[in-house]
């Protein structure tokens, strides 16, 4: 996919750290199973995590992927055409 055309994904990695106790960087590390420097490249917008490790860091707050990350389409992106599942009956 050309760079012009990804979207971006954003992250509430922050706020969700301190709207739970103020929870360290390194233990949200510890509990998604990656780094302290992962997290910080993460909340910096970096790095776009897997969707496995979306996943498990949705998880260390209670929450589900989407009320984690966001993602926002670029402006000059296609849109994709529905699937005709009507050919598969």
């Amino acid at each position: 996919m050309p760079p012009d055309a990804a979207g971006k994904i954003s992250n509430r990695l922050r706020k969700l750290r301190f709207e739970h106790s103020e929870m360290t960087q390194q233990t949200l590390a510890e509990r998604a199973g990656v780094t302290r420097q992962t997290i910080i490249a993460l909340e910096a917008g970096k790095y776009t995590p897997s969707l496995l490790l979306a996943f498990r860091l949705a998880r260390a707050f209670g929450k589900g992927v989407e009320e984690v990350f966001g993602y926002e389409e670029a402006a000059n992106r296609p849109t994709a055409t529905p699937i005709d599942d009507s050919m598969n009956k």
